[in-house]
């Protein structure tokens, strides 16, 4: 478990997987993140490369969110493939963000920190970058959605970069 001031941030159980998805399709997420079905994601569960957390409130043990990670232990790299808080506006993000920082380097000794994030999805690239995350570039056209085909800008954090700025 992962603990900050105001979440915990526990592996998530198929119990879990109803609201994960709920989270997904709400109106205010489903153009920035891909849906998984039921079967993905209690494969992501079973998974010894893919960490799929719950974030939860401390105040009432409410999901307040989730975070679906992917660990390359080869090349020490952890993947932040999505991000989604149901309470928006209120900094659970970032709280959520700064933690998975400290764990994926303070914890798991990663190298490197990265993500993807569509270019339209203003909110996360404002986090991100407030977190210090560097912007590699954008892979153009690169997801073919109901919106079309979509760019992606690719935003990373390398272990000296994280401990220089003592995030």
């Amino acid at each position: 478990m992962i603990e900050t001031n105001r979440l915990y941030i526990v592996d998530t159980t198929e119990a879990d997987i109803e609201i994960i998805m709920e989270m997904e399709r709400h109106q205010d997420n489903r153009n920035y993140v891909w849906s998984g079905t039921y079967e993905d994601h209690k494969a992501e569960i079973e998974a010894e490369d893919i960490l799929l957390f719950t974030i939860k409130q401390k105040a009432d043990n409410s999901v307040v969110g989730f975070a679906l990670n992917r660990i390359d232990f080869k090349s020490d790299i952890f993947e932040l493939r999505r991000i989604v808080m149901s309470k928006k506006g209120i900094g659970y993000g970032k709280e959520a963000m700064e933690a998975l920082l400290k764990y994926a380097f303070e914890e798991r000794k990663i190298n490197r920190f990265w993500l993807d994030v569509y270019p339209d999805n203003h909110t996360g690239i404002r986090l991100y970058e407030s977190l210090g995350m560097h912007c590699d570039g954008i892979l153009r056209q690169n997801n073919k959605s109901e919106r079309g085909y979509l760019d992606q800008k690719v935003y990373s954090l390398l272990k000296e970069e994280y401990f220089q700025r003592g995030l």
